[in-house]
């Protein structure tokens, strides 16, 4: 049996989690794995675990300089000092485990070149979807498969939001108290709510996916904050559910889409019955088909699992792997395709008044955007919601269009749009 002595950088949620695991499972860990995980410092402002007061480090150099340390945890959260403690510890010579998303995937070229000056791994199949072993499916698993699209939910906090405006008919900010008072949602929900989080996530795995660098700047990104009672309400009408999606697809002439925004999904498809906290990803490959993951992808104990599985993956590793393309900052980039081909719902708020659909009919015309069906909902005061589904439009004809009809006179505000996507599933 080997004994392998790592350091936990940070001490919170997902820190205390992987203290209690390796407590928890180690001796089912080293019946399997022959291993004996030993947490031999910590270090943390604050600690949501009692700790022994002999592992506490007073600093990361007392991490980084103890020769017996070989992997280390990083589950700080944020850029910075997590960046600048990873790469210490890379050019040590240890091997980092990470479930930190928005560091990894701005700051991925360097940490792997780091690593591999080091001799290190990198590892973070905690950074996407929680428990749910998708980059290692991946990297170990799909190599016979040309994969040409990725999707899914892939942030519990606004699945959990969607689900309740569908289930119980909340609005939006009720849905998002909610959540905090679960604990789904932080104080400050930006990340989650406005789809930066499932950006830092699509970037990571489409890049995996496609074996080509996606840069977290190039994907289009849009959250729920826009999306109402009413938008869920039409949407069930209509047969759809919706979801807050990260896509990505290969596209005929070899580029990539990129993207994270609200979709309305057939109440038949697979990822319309994912309901509160969880997370599921479609994958189709070449030989295989559409394969899907389902589980948590939060929480204390499932983030510590993928951390804990990246650990014992690196043990037994002869040679820690890397990413399979050309990880620069300014090279090897994937062709990113902003003008994707779907179907749209626009909900507007428009004057009660005789001529107003022909003038919007008129725009969406000029535009090449074709109208599939039209609904009308009373209003409040002179104005009423006017929903639209369009046939599938490209776009930037789309977005055009809906400037121009915001423009209108009869029209309160830029319309709101929310994409529609038919694929199977």
């Amino acid at each position: 049996m080997r004994e392998i002595k790592i350091a936990i950088l940070g001490m919170g949620t997902v820190g205390g989690g992987i203290y209690k695991l390796i407590e928890q499972e180690s001796a089912s860990i080293m019946h399997n794995e022959h291993i004996k995980l030993v947490v031999k410092k910590t270090l943390a402002l604050d600690y949501s675990i009692d700790v022994p007061e002999k592992i506490k480090a007073r600093d990361i150099d007392e991490i980084v300089n103890d020769s017996e340390i070989e992997i280390v945890a990083e589950v700080m959260g944020g850029v910075h000092p997590a960046k600048e403690f990873e790469m210490k510890c890379l050019h040590a010579g240890k091997t980092v485990v990470s479930a930190n998303k928005d560091m990894i995937s701005q700051n991925w070229p360097d940490l792997e070149e780091a690593a591999k000056k080091g001799g290190g791994g990198l590892y973070f199949e905690a950074a996407v979807g929680g428990g749910i072993p998708i980059l290692r499916a991946l990297y170990d698993s799909m190599q016979a498969n040309t994969i040409d699209q990725v999707y899914g939910i892939v942030n519990g906090t606004t699945n959990y939001i969607l689900t309740k405006m569908s289930g119980d008919g909340l609005d939006f900010r009720d849905a998002l108290k909610e959540a905090q008072a679960l604990g789904y949602a932080e104080a400050n929900p930006t990340s989650d709510v406005e789809g930066y989080d499932a950006r830092y996530k699509l970037s990571i795995l489409a890049s995996l996916a496609f074996h080509v660098r996606v840069p977290v700047e190039e994907i289009y990104c849009e959250g729920i904050t826009g999306v109402t009672k009413l938008d869920i309400e039409i949407a069930n009408e209509l047969g759809y559910v919706v979801k807050l999606l990260a896509i990505g697809k290969k596209t005929a002439n070899g580029g990539i889409e990129a993207r994270v925004h609200p979709t309305m999904l057939k109440k038949d498809h697979a990822l319309a019955s994912i309901k509160g906290s969880f997370n599921a990803i479609f994958i189709n490959g070449s030989a295989v088909g559409e394969m899907m993951w389902y589980g948590k992808g939060a929480g204390d104990l499932p983030t510590a699992s993928a951390l804990v599985s990246d650990m014992l993956y690196a043990a037994n590793v002869e040679k820690h792997r890397h990413a399979t393309f050309e990880n620069k900052y300014d090279a090897g980039l994937a062709q990113i395709n902003d003008n994707w081909r779907t179907k749209y719902y626009m909900r507007a708020n428009v004057l009660d008044a005789p001529g107003v659909l022909a003038k919007i009919a008129g725009i969406f015309a000029k535009y090449d955007v074709s109208i599939e069906s039209v609904l009308q909902r009373p209003g409040e005061g002179a104005f009423a919601p006017l929903i639209l589904v369009t046939h599938e439009a490209d776009e930037k004809d789309l977005r055009g269009a809906v400037d121009a009809i915001g423009e209108i006179p009869e029209v309160e505000a830029r319309p709101a749009i929310i994409r529609v996507e038919e694929q199977e599933g």
